[in-house]
């Protein structure tokens, strides 16, 4: 399988090779802006497979001096030929994850937005718990964080909380978070012990610039209230927080965190943005259903993906059948052994699939 999807790649290289040098290409910016970005993976890989061509054609020869009538020169053979399959097998580990193509999101932002499921209060209140471990999560991995939007509870508890985390590779870290998220404990509101079951549902968003995402102010009503909440004398007596309706697809999105009105603009535009952006996106993997089996998790909201047991010190991810016995160090932000086993099973099942 190796050696065939190498094969199948540095085919791919000559290919866009060929096109670069096609005038009708060049002159499409867009299209020749795609394939050089293509070529340029592609090249990487077209000289791993020269590499390993070569290697192959190496074990041959020796394997063939194995066979020689002279001893010396048959030991140095079999000495030779053990030096090359363990080279082999070393080159074969490091060029594997190479044969998996980039994420077009690797390097972007994420919104992350919170919201409670069944439960009532108890899951509003989860909200406000996978919250605290996400920033502090962040924390860990020394990421900035910014809350755009949330909505209280009576409880203290959050019906959502919608945040930006930037930094280095966090939509790489954050994108298995997406599904519902499962809580069984005993609430602190339980006077009899009875263990509750619970749902939140986290969707993660990568941002999207712009040009990545064009919007039409006409397919927009904007419009502005007084926020609601924390902000002290300020509170109900501006109109700084901000609703936008994208009228073809009557998405809502408000922002009312900050009290200057420009930037809860900002905010909500960014987000709005983000979410018309993954709309697009969703459809189109809805059209590549085949490939989407290959993946860890679709991503989908309604994907039931994890379980907190408290009672059993225990979270399991449905997804892989993993499961690991230190809540309470993973709701303190400690999400590395988690999220690099997703991350190694997630690879592995790219690399099978049929979606190189």
């Amino acid at each position: 399988m190796f050696l065939e999807k190498l094969k199948t790649l540095n085919n791919q290289f000559k290919e866009v090779e060929k096109q670069l040098r096609d005038f009708s290409i060049i002159s499409n910016h867009e299209k020749y802006k795609e394939l050089t970005k293509h070529y340029s993976y592609l090249r990487h890989i077209a000289e791993n497979y020269a590499k390993y061509s070569k290697f192959l054609n190496d074990i041959k020869d020796a394997e063939d001096l194995k066979k020689s009538d002279d001893f010396e020169i048959r030991g140095m053979a079999f000495a030779e030929y053990d030096n090359l399959i363990s080279k082999k097998e070393k080159f074969e580990s490091e060029v594997k994850a190479l044969l998996i193509p980039p994420d077009p999101n690797e390097n972007k932002n994420i919104i992350v937005e919170i919201r409670a499921g069944a439960g009532g209060d108890e899951a509003a209140l989860f909200v406000g718990d996978l919250y605290r471990m996400y920033i502090k999560f962040a924390d860990r991995n020394n990421w900035e964080y910014e809350v755009i939007n949330f909505s209280l509870t009576g409880l203290g508890g959050y019906k959502e909380i919608i945040f930006e985390v930037s930094g280095d590779k966090v939509w790489r870290y954050f994108k298995f978070e997406r599904g519902v998220h499962r809580v069984q404990r005993v609430p602190d509101t339980e006077t009899s012990g009875r263990v509750h079951t619970s749902t939140v549902t986290v969707a993660v968003i990568p941002e999207v610039e712009e040009v990545d995402c064009k919007i039409r102010m006409e397919d927009l009503r904007i419009d502005t209230y007084r926020a609601s909440g924390a902000g002290g004398q300020h509170v109900n007596k501006t109109d700084s927080a901000i609703r936008i309706t994208h009228l073809p697809t009557g998405l809502v999105v408000t922002c009312q965190d900050e009290r200057s009105q420009i930037k809860n603009r900002v905010k909500a535009f960014k987000v709005l943005r983000a979410k018309l952006y993954e709309q697009k996106v969703m459809e189109q993997e809805k059209q590549l259903s085949s490939e989407r089996k290959q993946q860890v998790g679709s991503g989908d909201r309604s994907e039931k993906i994890r379980t907190y047991n408290f009672f059993q010190n225990r979270i399991t991810d449905h997804r892989i059948g993993y499961s690991v016995y230190n809540i309470t160090e993973v709701m303190d932000g400690n999400l590395s052994e988690l999220v690099s086993k997703l991350i190694e099973v997630d690879a592995e099942a790219k690399f099978k699939g049929n979606n190189i």
